[in-house]
């Protein structure tokens, strides 16, 4: 098992004919990704390097594929309008790749989806990656920008805020030989659809996922109310790293929600509450599989 995504899932890519979305369409087509359609306004009826049939719509989309998934590299102005299109036309899973969406946007599509039965991860994410059991764990699902190459089926979840932690935690897990079950990267705006806690919960109840790697950074509460939480209800071994140690109180760093505004938003009060909740915490991002392996008695 995994979460959210696995081989079977199939994936629409809202803008596709875009240079980034059709970089990524590719690189998802080569991971052995079931990628069934793309949505470009104007040219529906076409066809991506001549397999992936492109639509007008995402309803029309969903209609004649059954799509289940979308991933979205629409520009940011027009990305809030693309992920209410996507839950208006019923897709279960909703990956938002593009950055720099506005916060009022954002405000909007998250009230919006109040409610709704579309899961929405992101925005400003890399996305999700369930590997496969193949040859270089082709044949599973790649959803985003991730290097699937990383990857390799195993019993670790990870989720984090930062793309780029992602890849170091996916691969310094690879090179010691313990695979991933699903890699979520859920994104650094303030606002966003799925969160840490959300994940973990999900984690908690996949029967592949042994062990987890939670990443977080400065700013928000979110890695907080999730180590509280694994602490009463999560008994599987998680080792968690926060950047942003150094950034100074009230500057944003890197991500829009990366920036301290509570006594709780610090890296240092994150680690400690995440200490005191029984996660294994890495004081350098070079530690993080290592940091793991140790919690977990491997």
């Amino acid at each position: 098992m995994s979460i959210l995504i696995d081989e079977n899932t199939k994936l629409l890519i809202q803008g596709i004919t875009g240079s980034f979305g059709a970089r990524h369409a590719s690189l998802s087509l080569a991971y052995g990704t079931k990628v069934v359609a793309g949505v470009t306004p104007g040219k529906g009826g076409q066809k991506f390097e001549n397999v992936v049939p492109i639509f007008d719509t995402v309803s029309q989309a969903v209609n004649e594929t059954g799509a289940t998934a979308t991933a979205i590299f629409v520009p940011p102005p027009f990305a809030a309008d693309a992920i209410l299109e996507a839950a208006d036309a019923g897709m279960e899973l909703i990956v938002c790749i593009t950055e720099g969406i506005p916060v009022m946007d954002m405000m909007r599509v998250k009230e919006a989806l109040r409610g709704s039965k579309s899961r929405l991860v992101g925005p400003n994410c890399p996305g999700i990656v369930t590997p496969g059991r193949g040859e270089k764990s082709h044949g599973g699902c790649r959803i985003g920008i991730a290097p699937g190459y990383i990857h390799k089926r195993g019993n670790v979840g990870v989720v984090s805020r930062s793309g780029t932690l992602t890849y170091e935690a996916v691969f310094q897990l690879t090179q010691l030989g313990y695979g991933q079950s699903t890699c979520v990267g859920i994104g650094g705006d303030p606002i966003n659809g799925t969160n840490h806690l959300d994940v973990l919960e999900m984690f908690n109840n996949d029967p592949e996922t042994e062990a987890i790697i939670m990443i977080g950074e400065i700013g928000g509460n979110a890695e907080v109310d999730a180590a509280r939480w694994a602490q009463q209800n999560c008994k599987k071994p998680i080792a968690g790293f926060i950047a942003g140690a150094t950034a100074p109180p009230g500057r944003r760093m890197g991500h829009a929600g990366a920036i301290v505004g509570g006594e709780e938003d610090t890296a240092q009060a994150k680690k400690r509450i995440l200490a005191e909740c029984g996660i294994a915490v890495s004081e350098t991002p070079s530690d993080m599989a290592k940091t793991l392996l140790e919690r977990w008695g491997k």
